[in-house]
């Protein structure tokens, strides 16, 4: 088989063209310039895009990593030459679900389809070889140089050493008898600890119902020890609950006759506090506080004793007169012997009488003020003296003073109602606790108990010898539950025999694999020597294959190989290079070879072993088409 052509519209190949040649066919490129992509389109061509792969952590399948970047539908064409024969294949999506699902292969420059090619086994019948096996053996991903085995692998191994049959392998058969073994028994679960749990469980029920006949008598025995016992405490319960009823109702009438008269003389206390506030109101200055009353008094007193008797005692009314009558004679005698001096004096004698008038109508005035100020005081305290004002102050202390009495009475019988109170609250309370015959530490209280008590123990053991006789309905005949035991032990029997079996089966089969790796090993082993030989110059002699494909090597000057973990990248690259070339030589069809596809698989090179591979590779180009994908040049 040769490639010839590829159109892509594929990731960020947008309808891109790569043409091939026979041989080996070196494509430069820059990275991220779209290699990876090229190598994966020419893969999904071939066996088509798996459209049943998830997302998972660190893997994107190819449905959603090669979505175009333009947007436009996932699609291409091949062309190729395939049994002397021009080949184009398409593939097409339709639905976004399925990418590339839609396939036709055409014979080149015609519309005649190839019979027999679908594009399911379109990439099988082209190159000889399942998906698997062509992903672990020709087609050679960046970063993923070394060999996994896969059940198709070994099935393709084990025909070209044993009888051709491709249909089963070593990992599948193996699988499937530990299936059949795990299914008999894997730990704590199978069908074998399972049956062992069941004749566990009929041994147990056997064990059981011997011990619950003899468990019956005992329960049988307690009960009715426990009936008696709760019917002499309901007796006890039932005298102590009347006697402590009787006992509560006596106290709470003692305590309700004395609230009751603490009640009526605090009401008798009560009105007294009334009448004396009421007579205090009534009185001339109401209830107004002593201590202000008392004050104003005093000053009231002393202000009358300031004004004492008010009386006109004033002189100057007959000077003024006097003094008016010389002012007359003197104008008299002016008129009459009109001497300028008299008419002077009469002036003066006349302002001088004025004055004298004045003075003499001040203090009358000053004496009817005070009068008046007498006056108030007296009709504010009804009262014609000194004396009576101090009457009034003495009386309205004394309504103050009972008053005070009165309050203090009624304070005093306040209390003692509020402790009456409190005391019959507190009865109450102790006879509503007494007469709780649930809890507290009376007797009846702890009669109750032990009779609930007793109660519940004679429930218990009505209950336990219901359970043990449905048990002992439930678990049926013993001579049933025997044969039982005896047909589930020829079960078990046969059973083992079965697991045994089954761990020969895998130790012949184990035998079986080491012989067929121990005639394809080492013809695996020579081949990738050769050709590690041809790619280090000679220096590396030796490649170690194991089962699963890992891989030692040897050089020249070493007596024991190298495990893969002690060589350097490049070196490791080239002996699982070596390895894959092999399996392609020996695992690969005969005939029309399937091209050999590699994705920067040389990258970690130097130069003097790249240059040494590419040899290699030209070399095998001459028996089958390589195409190389690198970001180095020659």
């Amino acid at each position: 088989m040769k490639i010839n052509k590829v159109t892509a519209s594929f990731g960020k190949l947008q309808n891109e063209t790569l043409r091939f040649h026979e041989g080996l066919n070196i494509i430069y490129a820059p990275n991220e310039s779209g290699k990876s992509t090229w190598c994966a389109f020419i893969r999904a061509m071939l066996y088509g895009v798996d459209s049943s792969e998830r997302v998972r952590a660190g893997y994107l399948p190819d449905k959603l990593k090669y979505v175009p970047w333009s947007g436009a539908p996932m699609e291409g064409t091949m062309e190729l030459t395939a049994d002397h024969c021009d080949i184009t294949l398409t593939r097409s999506t339709r639905a976004r679900n399925a990418p590339m699902r839609e396939f036709s292969a055409t014979y080149t420059g015609s519309n005649v389809p190839v019979e027999n090619m679908n594009g399911s086994n379109a990439g099988e019948l082209l190159t000889g070889v399942p998906k698997e096996v062509f992903r672990r053996s020709a087609f050679i991903e960046q970063g993923n140089v070394e060999v996994k085995g896969s059940p198709e692998l070994e099935k393709r191994i084990q025909a070209i050493v044993s009888s051709g049959e491709e249909q089963t392998s070593y990992s599948e058969a193996d699988e499937r008898l530990r299936a059949w073994q795990r299914k008999r028994r894997w730990n704590r679960k199978g069908l074998l600890p399972e049956l062992e749990g069941r004749m566990d469980d009929v041994k147990q029920q056997l064990q059981d119902m011997d011990s619950s006949v003899e468990q019956l008598e005992t329960l049988d025995g307690e009960l009715k020890e426990a009936q008696q016992y709760s019917q002499r405490l309901e007796q006890a319960v039932i005298e102590a609950r009347k006697r402590q009823r009787r006992e509560a109702l006596d106290r709470l009438n003692q305590g309700r006759s004395a609230l009751n008269a603490s009640s009526e003389a605090h009401d008798e206390a009560i009105e007294e506090l009334s009448r004396r506030r009421r007579e205090l109101r009534e009185n001339e200055f109401g209830d107004r506080s002593l201590p202000d009353l008392e004050q104003e008094v005093n000053r009231d007193l002393k202000h009358l004793q300031e004004l004492g008797s008010p009386r006109l005692r004033s002189k100057l009314l007959l000077p003024a007169i006097l003094c008016f009558l010389l002012a007359a004679v003197a104008a008299a005698v002016y008129s009459a012997v009109d001497f300028l001096p008299l008419i002077i004096l009469a002036a003066v004698l006349c302002v001088g009488a004025m004055a004298l008038l004045f003075g003499y109508m001040k203090d009358r005035q000053a004496v009817q003020t005070a009068q008046e100020q007498q006056k108030q005081i007296m009709k504010k305290y009804k009262a014609v003296s000194g004396d009576g004002i101090r009457a009034v102050l003495e009386r309205v202390r004394a309504l103050h003073d009972a008053l005070d009495s009165a309050e203090q009475q009624e304070l005093a019988a306040r209390t003692v109602y509020e402790t009456a109170s409190r005391q019959q609250n507190d009865l109450e309370e102790s006879a509503i606790a007494e007469l709780d015959f649930t809890g507290g530490n009376s007797e009846a209280a702890k009669l109750s108990r032990a009779l609930t008590a007793s109660r519940s123990q004679v429930e218990q053991l009505s209950a336990q010898i219901a359970t043990l006789r449905g048990r002992l309905s439930a678990c049926g005949d013993p001579l049933v539950l025997t044969s039982s035991l005896s047909c589930m032990q020829e079960e078990y029997e046969q059973l083992q025999d079965e697991y045994d079996a089954i761990t020969l089966a895998l130790e012949a089969l184990r035998d079986a694999d080491r012989e067929i790796q121990t005639r394809f090993s080492p013809e695996l082993g020579r081949v990738a020597a050769r050709y590690m030989s041809a790619v280090t110059g000679g220096r590396y002699e030796d490649v170690l294959i194991n089962r699963d494909f890992s891989a030692r090597t040897r050089t020249k000057g070493d007596a024991v190989a190298r495990e893969a973990e002690y060589l350097s990248a490049g070196t490791l690259d080239l002996m699982y290079l070596a390895v894959r070339l092999a399996v392609c030589e020996l695992a690969l069809p005969e005939g029309e070879p399937c091209p050999l596809i590699l994705d920067d698989a040389l990258v970690s090179l130097d130069e003097t072993r790249f240059a040494q591979a590419i040899e290699l590779l030209k070399q095998i180009a001459k028996e089958r088409q390589v195409i190389l994908f690198t970001c180095r040049q020659e």
